[in-house]
């Protein structure tokens, strides 16, 4: 822990230096940054789905920079420290988590999720909407998940999760039938209800939508790359292919790669 302590004091420490005296950390602001943070999370994100925990640790320093970097901005703004930063969620954790640092009782995870959306709702300064908190930049995959979580956790799901089959049902017989009369709107909508469908069935079976959509791109790029490869190998070009030979690469790239 002192170790700990003492390498967030030498970050503080560069973060000032860098800030007086090198160009490119003056110029920036709170704006400038914000696009480099999202590059930063999914960058994180892709190292945990490759279960590449060396690679975590390296991102998740840069994602602490880019917080000691925010706070710096805000503390020459007069706005709020890096002190203000950590005491707001320190508090935070605390209020939220009233079954370990209070007398609250809880079954399991479920009562403890309900618990925090009920105790955010009740919060000072915040919009008292269930979904106030849901950002409005976040992706529209992972933004559908979240805004389901927190109707789900004020009690607004499926009394059993098989049920949510039938809306899936539901959803693509209305795609099918949009779909046969041609009306690029309607079917777009229809596409969006039945995802957002598809995302309610992976949350209750316990399945992050993003991981999951995100291992199918990989598989399916790992296997386009074997297809190339092997079309470049014998001196073609996959313009001039059918799909049937396509296909002969592709299932040997089924069968080798899993």
């Amino acid at each position: 822990m002192e170790n700990a302590i003492n390498e967030f004091r030498r970050l503080l420490e560069i973060m000032d230096e860098l800030r007086e005296k090198c160009p490119w950390d003056r110029e920036q602001t709170l704006e400038s940054l914000r696009k480099l943070t999202i590059e930063e999370t999914y960058e994180l994100g892709d190292a945990i789905l490759k279960h590449d925990l060396q690679e975590i640790k390296k991102e998740l320093g840069d994602l602490l920079l880019h917080i000691v970097f925010y706070a710096k901005i805000g503390s020459e703004q007069n706005a709020f420290t890096i002190g203000d930063v950590l005491k707001n969620i320190n508090d935070k954790l605390v209020y939220r988590h009233p079954h370990v640092f209070g007398d609250v009782a809880v079954s399991g995870s479920r009562e403890v999720i309900e618990n925090w959306e009920d105790l955010k709702l009740k919060e000072k300064g915040r919009d008292h909407k269930v979904l106030a908190g849901v950002p409005t930049a976040m992706p529209a995959l992972v933004k559908a998940n979240r805004i389901q979580e927190k109707a789900s956790g004020v009690g607004f799901d499926w009394e059993y999760r098989e049920q949510v089959w039938d809306k899936v049902k539901e959803e693509i017989s209305e795609l099918s039938s949009e779909i046969g009369r041609i009306d690029k709107d309607k079917i777009e909508a229809e596409f969006g209800d039945l995802f957002f469908a598809m995302v309610n069935a992976a949350r209750l079976y316990g399945v992050d939508p993003e991981a999951a959509l995100e291992r199918t791109n990989l598989k399916f790029i790992q296997r386009f790359n074997y297809l190339e490869s092997k079309t470049m190998a014998i001196g073609r070009s996959l313009h001039d292919m059918t799909l049937a030979e396509m296909d002969v690469y592709w299932e040997e790239a089924k069968r080798e790669q899993g």
